[in-house]
């Protein structure tokens, strides 16, 4: 399966109108028939890429004590998360076939309500927890400029969205201005030289879909993602050099009444004579204002296209999202999400 690869330029350095119009077609052309796209020309600089991959090496270098330090609790979707102590697919209201959470170990950084100090983020708070940052050295400046490049993509992108949806310029810009988001960092290795089984429990990350409206991957050159395509088969996805991954959360297919794909997606460790090689990654999440209200588009409504989601608030969405992966909760809100899982998973294939 192809993953279609979309240049922003028009969009990150002046272009004209119908520039920007064949950008915004396909766009709307990769989000119908993929819901992940690769995008060029987003501006990004290679330092800030450059940091982002030696703080990663950095910290996960740490002991696993010194790691374990910086556990917060699960609801602040804040800090370091070991291995093993998080189940995707429940967020999906799916339990593994194998019941193993999933192996991966991670380090979450996202913006506060400092960052927002005009909003009322009352009864939201858990949304917008302080970070801490670890006791490694120029780890936060690093993180931070990949923070703020990640959310400029992001917004860039949600313009685009605007356009290809039809909707007015500004229309992303009312549902984020305070908006929810989590810098994730992600690592999969086991300890040099220790061998694994080739068995069904070795999942990187479980099969899920993203909560919110998009999201701006970086990874490495190992394999691992996987996205589940029409054939119903999972398919390996790398980045182009110099590009970022996008895929659109399930806030956007319920915005857009599935007109646009939250797409299935999965991790497996690379493997290599038995034993995973490192992978890394960074996902910035960018799921909207907490107290929004979000539902199906008039537009994306007719008669041969009824409503198939009821209004819901993003911190409604979220929080049964956060409470399946990270608290071992069973989301039975996600009906849509977790039957797209039952019905493509093919027959006999474990459920990972």
């Amino acid at each position: 399966m192809d993953v279609p690869v979309v240049d922003l330029t028009p969009y990150t350095a002046g272009g004209s109108e119908s520039e920007r119009r064949a950008v915004a077609d396909a766009v709307d052309a990769a989000c119908r028939e993929v819901g992940f796209l690769q995008v060029l020309g987003h501006g990004v600089p290679d330092a800030a890429v450059a940091g982002l991959a030696s703080a990663i090496d950095d910290f996960f270098a740490l002991d696993d004590d010194a790691k374990r330090a910086w556990v917060r609790p699960g609801w602040e979707n804040r800090g370091y998360t070991p291995p093993r102590s998080e189940s995707l697919s429940l967020s999906l209201g799916v339990e593994q076939a194998s019941r193993m959470n999933d192996f991966f170990e991670a380090y979450n950084v996202g913006r506060s309500a400092a960052d927002y100090p005009a909003a009322d983020l009352a009864g939201v708070a858990e949304h917008y927890a302080a970070t801490t940052w670890p006791d490694v050295a120029g780890f936060d400046l690093r993180v931070s400029t990949w923070l703020e490049e990640a959310s400029r993509v992001a917004r860039t992108l949600t313009r685009v969205f605007a356009d290809a949806l039809g909707l007015a310029p500004t229309y992303f810009d009312d549902l984020t201005g305070h908006s929810i988001e989590v810098l994730r960092m992600n690592h999969y290795a086991l300890p040099p030289g220790t061998e694994v089984a080739l068995d069904g429990d070795l999942v990187g990350m479980g099969e899920h879909t993203d909560f919110g409206i998009v999201t701006v991957l970086w990874a490495d050159d190992e394999k691992g993602l996987q996205v589940l395509g029409d054939d119903g088969r999972w398919h390996d996805v790398s980045p182009l050099p110099g590009a970022l991954l996008v895929n659109l959360g399930d806030l956007t297919a319920r915005l857009t009444n599935e007109r646009w794909r939250s797409t299935l997606h999965r991790v497996k460790p690379p493997l290599v004579d038995g034993t995973v090689r490192r992978r890394r990654s960074a996902a910035l999440f960018h799921d909207g204002d907490a107290d929004a209200v979000v539902g199906p588009l008039a537009s994306c409504v007719d008669a041969e296209h009824p409503p198939l989601y009821a209004p819901v608030t993003v911190d409604e969405h979220v929080r049964a999202k956060l409470a399946g992966s990270r608290a071992g909760v069973l989301n039975t809100a996600a009906e849509r999400e977790g039957a797209r899982v039952r019905a493509a998973v093919p027959a006999g294939e474990p459920r990972m």
